[in-house]
């Protein structure tokens, strides 16, 4: 059985340092269906921890009626996790937020004579009951049981948002955890949100970090974020590591690895703000985070989802409810780096990028502690001087530098000597120039074989570790500059665009491959399966010993064998009808025509190019999903829904004169309001298999 465990620095899989990327994904919002080829997406993304919240809500909403069933079956999402071996972290509340009704209680639970979140032992009482139940779903998949739960988070921003500080607040925590293993939760690792004045009840503190904040209630772009700024600074506030260091922390952080748990893989938009974090928010922020010492990154969230639809009412986080924020009522896409209908985004490759360059060099990372060098700027609103960062030893690391602050322009740095001091030398790279909107790392004495790597202007991605030979795969959008010592005997060096690294995926069988392909090449270890709206295509390296069926081997390129697979694309047809419009809104059928070709296809996505403040989607009667404008277009997967022909789309009007944070506003028609539908369009997704030996 691997063992897991942690010390002050890093964690621990059987003995050795781990650095692994988690990734959240909600089992209750998403179609259960498509639960493994979800995992499987996340794993090629480099995911090896799902984490995942057991929100109560939508196990309870009617007091002692528990429902597991369908997108609710916790016990079933276990069981894929297993199959496709990946670890799970359990996040069991009881409150998560989550942007959820409630935090995730029930109404009910609101309704009793005595508090929530306090030391009351008829709360405890209530809080065992539920822990209770959710444990009969488990048991059997804990560590322990050879089953993939090595974690539990015990509550949500304890003493951050709602619930008790200091002692009090400790105690709570404390108390949670105890009925946690008194009920039978009993694994290697315990964890608790630690920023902002949470509480953490001793357990192991997680940490988190948004690029921007739609639960703020400024209408306005926010002041450079904090979270691109290399720093010692745990917590996530912008206001740098100058002012009160360690303010807002519960915990001594020099007894604690530095962990995160809520990486904004995204954001979730509100009524009244809809910031659209695109790749590069996501990616410049995970550099700054590697950079500052973090040795565990964790994306909330990894995979979006939708609410599911409840019994009484609607689960979604309101200022009917308390809340500050108004949400959409189903949607709960995130802009995550896989969307609400399973879609690869940009943010997905993007940070897969970082993902691929732990899981071969990862371990060796978690023992090189943080440094941060005197000329490093400490507050956000520095745009001017380098952001730069060491992760080192004695004689070797990585430096860090990031030119990026969203929504901002930083200083060009020409002729800019990066110098990294060791214990018995400093190296001195050549002069480059830092350009606005970069961000990267590079390697300082990397060993390679007997040899050692000085320093490399580009990235390391990851290892091809076969007998004939070892790759060492770097990336870079500049020329490429290696400087060696020492003799390369098996050892090889190969270099890759930033655009075709973000297109890679390793892939072990009998030999390490490395795919190149515009298409996601998805693991599903018995096949391959390739996932794309164009033609099957790829490049590998080195060649398969096999041209895989139905595909044709054509000329090999810069040591790259390429494959390509000819199918029939039916693209099909989509129009629309304006059947209804009010002061208040319009209403729309979509009506939808599949080519047989297509039918061939795995999904089908709608494009929806809209103006107005918000879309609903309604099929046969029902709300299927809804959006808020964010000035990019809706794109609806319709398999889970069947493949329908017709839809009917809602959208509601949006006045200049309305209380909104867009970052783009659409064009107003007269009268200074804009509702309407403008184009739709529809885009097949085929999933191509290729079996290797």
């Amino acid at each position: 059985m691997t063992k897991y465990s942690y010390n002050h620095q890093y964690l621990i899989k059987d003995g050795k340092p781990w650095f692994p990327v988690m990734g959240e994904m909600h089992y209750s919002r998403y179609p259960k269906a498509y639960w493994k080829e979800s995992i499987y997406k996340m794993k090629a993304g480099g995911v090896e921890v799902v984490s995942t919240y057991v929100i109560w809500i939508h196990h309870e909403e009617i007091e002692g009626e528990y429902d597991f069933s369908g997108n609710r079956d916790l016990r079933g999402f276990l069981q894929v996790c297993k199959e496709c071996e990946v670890a799970v972290i359990l996040r069991i509340g009881p409150w998560v937020h989550g942007e959820v009704r409630n935090g995730g209680f029930p109404d009910w639970l609101l309704k009793k004579e005595y508090p929530t979140r306090k030391n009351d032992i008829r709360y405890f009482a209530e809080v065992e009951k539920f822990y209770s139940c959710i444990y009969k779903q488990v048991k059997g998949y804990l560590l322990k049981e050879k089953g993939p739960v090595i974690g539990i988070q015990i509550e949500n921003e304890y003493g951050h948002v709602g619930g008790l500080q200091g002692e009090e607040g400790e105690q709570h925590m404390r108390k949670l955890l105890e009925l946690a293993k008194k009920v039978g939760f009993e694994v290697p690792i315990y964890t608790a949100t630690g920023w902002g004045g949470a509480v953490t009840g001793g357990m192991l503190p997680v940490m988190g970090g948004y690029c921007d904040a739609p639960w703020d209630a400024s209408f306005e772009k926010l002041p450079p974020n904090g979270n691109y700024i290399f720093t010692k600074e745990r917590n996530d506030h912008n206001i740098g590591s100058d002012y009160k260091l360690g303010y807002g922390i519960t915990f001594d952080i020099e007894q604690f690895p530095y962990l995160t748990a809520e990486l904004g893989g995204g954001l979730q938009v509100t009524q009244h703000r809809r910031p659209v974090a695109d790749a590069k928010d996501i990616g410049a922020m995970t550099v700054v985070k590697l950079g500052s010492g973090a040795n565990l990154l964790g994306y909330y969230m990894y995979h979006g989802g939708t609410n599911p639809k409840g019994k009484l009412t609607t689960l979604q986080e309101s200022k009917e409810t308390g809340s500050p924020n108004d949400l959409p009522i189903m949607n709960y896409d995130f802009h995550a780096p896989i969307r609400e209908y399973g879609q690869i985004s940009e943010t997905y490759k993007e940070i897969k990028l970082i993902a691929s360059f732990l899981q071969d060099f990862g371990s060796e990372l978690c023992e090189m502690p943080a440094v941060f060098p005197n000329e490093n700027p400490l507050l956000p609103t520095n745009r001017t001087d380098v952001r730069i960062a060491f992760r080192k030893n004695e004689s070797q690391g990585y430096v860090f530098i990031n030119n990026y602050q969203r929504h901002y322009s930083m200083a060009e740095h020409k002729d800019y000597v990066i110098q990294v001091p060791l214990l018995e030398e400093t190296i001195l790279f050549p002069p480059i120039t830092i350009y606005d909107k970069e961000f990267f790392f590079y390697p300082v004495n990397m060993k390679i074989g007997k040899a050692k790597l000085k320093f490399a202007l580009a990235t390391p991605l990851c290892r091809l570790e076969n007998l004939e030979e070892t790759v060492y795969v770097f990336y870079t959008e500049k020329e490429p500059v290696y400087q060696i010592e020492g003799e390369i005997k098996k050892e090889k060096i190969l270099t890759l665009s930033r655009e075709e690294a973000k297109n890679s995926y390793k892939v072990i069988r009998k030999k390490e491959y490395l795919f190149l392909s515009e298409s996601a090449v998805i693991d599903k270890q018995d096949r391959l399966c390739l996932i794309g709206r164009t033609e099957p295509s790829f490049r590998v390296y080195p060649a398969l010993e096999d041209t895989p069926e139905g595909f044709v081997r054509l000329k090999d390129q810069e040591g790259f064998a390429e494959y390509h697979k000819e199918v029939i694309q039916g693209r099909g047809k989509v129009s629309f009808t304006e059947l209804k419009r009010t002061k208040q809104s319009s209403l729309y059928e979509i009506q939808i025509q599949r080519e047989q070709a297509a039918l061939e296809s795995q999904e089908a996505y709608l494009i929806l190019s809209y103006r107005g403040d918000s879309a609903q989607l309604w099929i046969d009667g029902v709300l299927e999903d809804d959006h808020f404008y964010q000035g990019e277009h809706w794109e609806i997967g319709l398999r889970r829904y069947g493949f329908p022909k017709k839809v009917l789309v809602e959208i509601t009007v949006l006045k200049e004169t309305d209380l909104r944070f867009l970052e783009v506003w659409p064009k107003m028609e007269e009268g200074g309001q804009v509702c309407c539908l403008d184009t739709v369009e529809m885009e097949e997704e085929f999933q191509t298999e290729i079996f290797l030996s």
